[in-house]
């Protein structure tokens, strides 16, 4: 067993991936059961929720820290930093621009504490815990935001088929593209300078834990 697997795969930290992914699962399960349980489908409820970056990083956090509880050798440093900054990027948008717009009760309001809140609190005292520091490069981020800038991708094209946005912020019908783009640009940049605090970070303690 190499450093990066006995750090990363080591017997509490897989533990712990199995409280982060378990945190994950049952936030995407009670947010559907919530939606479900009403006159939509469930092929429906999914297509909707597949349809929120709150949704599918969760899902990334879920599938990834499974396979970390599982040792599976794909969760290596540089996917578990790409992962966190994805779902740290979920709790601040919610947290500055999303925060109190919808008032949420009973399985949706669990969801939601679930997968805004603990995934991220989660995710990040893994990182910091049980990570192997000292790995990661400055172009990471630039490659990290490939997933971002591909749901906005997916989100802009899927919203003018459907005429409707998951989030206010990229609702081009009523902001306009010209407002959409700027708020898609500077939350773009915001993600690259925090993936950029985040290997600093990540070499400031590989150089800590190597003294």
């Amino acid at each position: 067993m190499t450093k990066v697997d006995l750090e990363t795969h080591g017997v509490p930290a897989r533990l712990f991936a199995g409280l982060v992914a378990l945190a994950a699962w049952i936030g995407i399960g009670v947010h559907f059961h919530a939606l479900a349980d009403g006159p939509a489908s469930w092929p429906g409820v999914l297509w909707t929720l597949l349809g929120y970056f709150t949704i599918t990083t969760n899902l990334l956090v879920a599938v990834v820290f499974t396979g970390v509880a599982a040792k599976a050798r794909f969760a290596t440093p540089w996917l578990l930093g790409a992962t966190l900054l994805n779902i740290l990027l979920v709790g601040v948008v919610y947290g500055l621009l999303l925060q109190g717009l919808k008032e949420l009760t009973g399985g949706s309001q669990v969801a939601n504490v679930l997968l805004h809140r603990v995934t991220p609190a989660l995710t990040t005292i893994f990182w910091l815990a049980f990570v192997r520091k000292g790995t990661l490069n400055r172009h990471a981020p630039l490659l990290w935001a490939l997933y971002p800038l591909g749901y906005l991708v997916y989100a802009l094209v899927r919203g003018s088929f459907e005429g409707r946005y998951p989030y206010p912020f990229i609702d081009a019908a009523r902001i306009g593209w010209a407002q959409t783009l700027t708020n898609s640009a500077l939350i773009a940049l915001g993600f690259v300078v925090a993936g950029e605090v985040l290997v600093w970070l990540d070499r400031r303690l590989g150089r800590i834990t190597a003294a």
